[in-house]
């Protein structure tokens, strides 16, 4: 092969390769544009990755805005609980409550996820 074809592949390689290392730096994950399935699964690896203690800032951050979300103030305590669509339970194209894990939070803080979290909400 021609010299100049050579040097020119080797550029293109390059250059394929640092605009590939550039969109997956730059692309932040965007729930929002995901398909429920896509949206599904990326929740179920976030949930993995959870720890007691995390601020809901951080907690949206990972995981983008929940998909259903309640409230409550108990006495000085700000108890919220958000929904994370993590399993599929039927095609009605709508997410319910039996189809999320709850993260549970107390002034803004995450105390709780799973089921037990939220009958630990209502509870309250």
């Amino acid at each position: 092969m021609n010299k100049k074809v050579i040097k020119r592949i080797g550029v293109g390689v390059l250059l394929y390769a640092t605009f590939v290392v550039a969109l997956i730096m730059y692309n932040p994950d965007d729930t929002s544009s995901m398909g429920w399935e896509d949206r599904q699964e990326y929740n179920l690896v976030q949930v993995s990755k959870l720890q007691l203690g995390f601020v809901k800032a951080t907690v949206m951050e990972m995981m983008g805005p929940p998909d259903i979300s309640e409230a409550k103030k108990v006495g000085d305590r700000h108890i919220q609980v958000m929904f994370y669509r993590t399993q599929h339970m039927q095609s009605d194209g709508i997410t319910t409550q039996d189809e999320c894990t709850p993260l549970l939070f107390e002034n803004d803080e995450l105390i709780a996820w799973g089921d037990g979290a939220y009958q630990s909400y209502l509870d309250l």
